[in-house]
């Protein structure tokens, strides 16, 4: 056993412990643990797949103060396993969606969003009004931030993490126990784990795991029964399994004493102590412009053959980042000696690591797209659909 989080909130009123009652009811539970759940305050970062899971769930559950982080809008490929928003919210911001849903289920509870991007500079500040921080984020680089930015001000971290047909979560608690740091020290080399876009994700493992989210915080708010600390649960949709992993804390981490630039950290960004790489990108309007008068050029597609077929550019050459990674050699053969080359994927950050390969391997002439086929669609051609 260990202290519950939060003092119970004042006597509940009639109607409130009607609606809780099969809660109430549990052995171990009772008024003073739902009393504890109003009185939490839990930030939730994420309001995608997971975030659209725990949301609901914190809310129905009678957690009392919600707050939302999140700087993304609501798109259609969304809307599968991001099931707090529905093609009504397609454009709308993600936190102003999510805030919608959680008056629709309970008025009562008080929501806060915030509309911008957790980072460095302003995430002490965002948690230090909360009691707990569930991360749904899609970023090694927004899990370290917010493991480390939750160790400095003292409060723990359920998080959360969905690949293709699996998930896992955890909890991060260094006033307790181990950190997310203690089990993975270091992120990934960059390129090594594909995103959610390039790989795909099964939407119930998103209700899985945002479920099982949900489930820890209302163990570390009132007390009740044994939190994952030390212990990762991975779950296997495929063969319907869950299995568990220990681990401790690192006698030989590295303590955290501040926040750090964890784009840089996490091999996504540019440090600002050495000489700055310019980006090669080009605008759709230059682009535009470029093809209009027909000049030589070669459209590199990076993307996964599904999006292809959804939407592409005339003409487009077809090499998903995965296979160009695996043989750069090869692509660059093939395209040495043609028409300068223009890569191209969904929003940006895929042709800029294949502008990145392509130009380790010597081939110069190379530009990404900025913004993607999704600027493409909304600035010059609205007949290329966006997804």
């Amino acid at each position: 056993m260990f202290d519950a989080l939060t003092d119970p909130a004042e006597a509940l009123p009639p109607d409130r412990v009607a609606r809780y009652s099969r809660t109430i009811s549990l052995p171990g539970f009772g008024l003073a643990a739902q009393g504890r759940l109003f009185a939490a305050r839990v930030l939730v970062v994420g309001a995608g797949g997971l975030g659209s899971a725990s949301i609901p769930g914190l809310a129905a559950a009678g957690f009392g103060t919600i707050g939302v982080v999140d700087a993304d809008t609501v798109e259609a490929s969304n809307l599968p396993r991001q099931t707090i928003h529905g093609p009504a919210d397609i454009g709308r911001s993600k936190v102003d969606s999510a805030l919608a849903s959680v008056a629709a289920l309970d008025p009562e509870v008080r929501s806060i969003g915030y509309d911008r991007m957790l980072t460095a500079t302003n995430a002490l500040e965002l948690m230090s009004g909360y009691d707990l921080v569930l991360d749904g984020s899609d970023n090694f680089a927004t899990r370290y931030l917010v493991n480390d930015a939750a160790q400095l001000t003292g409060i723990p971290v359920v998080w959360g993490a969905v690949h293709q047909f699996g998930g896992q979560a955890g909890l991060s608690w260094a006033a307790q126990g181990p950190t997310y740091r203690d089990l993975f020290p270091e992120p990934p080399a960059p390129g090594t784990v594909p995103s959610c876009a390039e790989a795909g994700a099964l939407p119930p493992v998103c209700a899985v795991i945002g479920g099982l989210m949900v489930a820890e915080a209302i163990k570390l708010v009132t007390g009740v029964g044994e939190p994952l600390l030390g212990r990762v649960t991975i779950y296997d949709s495929l063969r319907g399994t869950f299995r568990e992993v220990r681990y401790e804390r690192d006698p030989d981490g590295t303590p955290v004493t501040r926040l750090i630039d964890y784009d840089v950290f996490c091999g996504t960004g540019t440090d600002d102590s050495e000489a700055a790489v310019p980006t090669a990108e080009i605008y759709v309007r230059e682009l535009a412009e470029l093809l209009s008068a027909r000049t030589p050029l070669r459209l590199l597609d990076v993307r996964e053959p599904w999006e292809a077929e959804v939407a592409s550019l005339p003409g487009s050459l077809l090499l998903p980042l995965g296979e160009l990674a695996r043989d750069p050699q090869a692509a660059v053969d093939a395209l040495r000696g043609g028409p300068p080359v223009v890569a191209y994927c969904h929003h940006g950050p895929r042709s800029d690591r294949a502008r990145a390969i392509l130009e380790s391997y010597g081939l110069t002439d190379v530009r990404s797209l900025q913004g993607g086929i999704d600027a493409w669609a909304a600035g010059i051609d609205p007949a290329v659909r966006r997804y």
